[in-house]
């Protein structure tokens, strides 16, 4: 296993359309190991496989606390079959928006059906937190970024900000 980079918005990789995952194997499974071990060190709930430069549709997602044993969820070809009518708000970040937050208004709850580590069809039933976050994450798959549920202005001085922030970290020190 090995810590990827993140890519930091803006980055036009992010607002691309991730594709389909053909099958699971060996390599596909070295993947989920990196993005795990990267969400974990970040340190995040969840991470699409679009956030490390690669453009297929894989997430990993763990919502357990600091305190708790990990739960680390697999995500392969995530695909949204319900969601509620009710909603919930949470305020969400993102690895790729490093220091910024915003309440967003999502379903509160969701059915996803997705491919496991293994190679197996599964459904999940989800709801609070892990609802927000499998919605944030599929969101990434399909180039959405939590900021473009913001007004126009909001999400335009974010990037704003973000872009000045990575020119200074790209100048070289001697």
């Amino acid at each position: 296993m090995s810590i990827r980079n993140i890519i930091i918005e803006p980055d036009p990789i992010l607002r691309k359309k991730s594709t389909t995952v053909e099958t699971v194997d060996d390599s596909t499974r070295k993947l989920l190991d990196d993005m795990l071990q990267t969400m974990y060190n970040a340190p995040g709930i969840g991470l699409a496989a679009v956030q490390i430069g690669v453009l297929k549709r894989i997430l990993v997602i763990d919502v357990s606390k600091k305190e708790e044993e990990k739960k680390p969820l697999f995500l392969i070809n995530p695909e949204i079959k319900l969601k509620s009518k009710k909603t919930s708000l949470y305020e969400e970040g993102c690895l790729s928006l490093p220091g910024y937050f915003a309440e967003i208004e999502r379903p509160a709850e969701c059915i996803v059906e997705f491919i496991d580590y293994y190679g197996k069809k599964k459904e999940l039933k989800a709801d609070g937190l892990l609802s927000t976050c499998i919605q944030h994450e599929i969101d990434h798959l399909n180039g959405v970024l939590f900021i473009d549920y913001l007004s126009k202005l909001k999400r335009d001085m974010i990037i704003k900000k973000l872009t000045k922030q990575k020119k200074s970290l790209d100048k070289t020190v001697l």
